[in-house]
């Protein structure tokens, strides 16, 4: 396993982290131990979840993954092995279960969602704690265009970083993190950070794969320049670069053929399209489709840890093992001309 440095802080994350969205849907509580055990053994000590998750999001497995890794973390006493992360909502109007079912960024809900966290967790602590989303509109969740909305009821980055401010002091959590944030949303949150010494950004977790790089745009120089590091989350596009969905293809448990509804994200007109001529380049050069595309994002200079999910032990093993995958230049070449064609079809 290879290890980066998460921000500026003094934890070192495994290239890989283990992500949990399926745990407590598609996968069991026991299901969910084997993955950590098994992640754990290889190596991986950074396991990433989210107060809504499992996904799809419901009333009645809200947080049920927390208390997956709960469970786990006390059945085997090891909570000094993993380094945690878990994620705050932001507003939105699809979670009326969330405390009063208008979860916000501010002193009230911040409290009270590291708290839940915490004792679904069964942890004193979390290592990184995420904002889920912004509280402005963004152009995240499918969106390449940023449409401005004036006026708009929000809470100030100030006020949400000081609560974070305090939560760090109190030993709730260690460090923070960004999800689904734009550039102008990184920078803002580091200047405020650095001018009232609260805490710094260690790390944005946003959507980055073969078929949405969108993140190179702008918010890779920033991760660079301001050491905050991306956490890719759908590195294999909901796992449509794996192939198992050629040709309208639709799985026995996967997860287009039992929420096909609800993961809209990659079924864009071009989206296929784009998706097929990668998962063809890898058959092409021996490659799994898969390993190419996790190796891909393995690769990128801005990246802290590339998120990975699976429903089954075999599925895992396999992700994990990307890390000894280097691309070579006529792969990467075909990569770049798939691209110039079909550049962020899926966004």
């Amino acid at each position: 396993m290879q290890y980066r440095r998460l921000g500026r802080t003094d934890l070192r994350v495994s290239l890989i982290c283990l992500g949990s969205m399926t745990w407590g849907r598609q996968n069991t509580e026991a299901e969910g131990h084997a993955q950590m055990d098994l992640a754990l053994d290889r190596g991986v000590n950074f396991i990433d979840t989210a107060e809504m998750y499992s996904v799809p999001v419901t009333a009645e497995t809200y947080g049920r993954s927390e208390e997956i890794i709960g469970s786990w973390l006390a059945a085997r006493g090891n909570r000094d092995k993993v380094i945690l992360a878990t994620k705050a909502v932001g507003p939105g109007d699809r979670f009326g279960h969330i405390r009063d079912g208008r979860p916000r960024l501010n002193r009230v809900h911040l409290t009270q969602a590291v708290e839940d966290s915490l004792r679904r967790l069964r942890s004193d602590y979390v290592d990184l704690y995420q904002l889920h989303w912004p509280e402005r509109s963004v152009n995240s969740f499918g969106k390449l265009g940023y449409v401005h909305v004036e006026d708009e009821d929000t809470v100030p980055v100030a006020e949400t970083l000081g609560v974070l401010g305090d939560l760090v002091a109190a030993g709730k959590i260690r460090h923070v993190g960004l999800s689904n944030e734009t550039p102008w949303g990184m920078m803002s949150f580091a200047r405020i950070a650095d001018a009232a010494g609260l805490p710094r950004v260690a790390s944005v977790q946003n959507a980055y794969n073969l078929v949405n790089r969108a993140f190179e745009v702008g918010a890779a120089e920033v991760a660079i320049r301001e050491d905050i590091g991306l956490l890719a989350y759908s590195p294999l596009a909901g796992g449509w670069l794996t192939g198992k969905y050629d040709g309208g293809a639709r799985p026995e448990g996967a997860r287009m053929t039992l929420f096909g509804d609800y993961f809209r994200r990659y079924a864009t007109p071009s989206g296929p399209e784009a998706i097929a001529a990668y998962v063809a380049l890898a058959r092409r050069h021996g490659l799994v489709p898969a390993a190419m595309a996790l190796a891909f994002v393995n690769a990128r200079r801005f990246l802290t840890s590339n998120i990975v999910g699976a429903t089954s032990l075999p599925q895992l093993a396999a992700n994990i093992d990307s890390v000894e995958l280097v691309l070579d230049e006529e792969v990467l070449q075909g990569i770049e001309a798939i691209h110039a064609r079909w550049s962020n079809p899926c966004p």
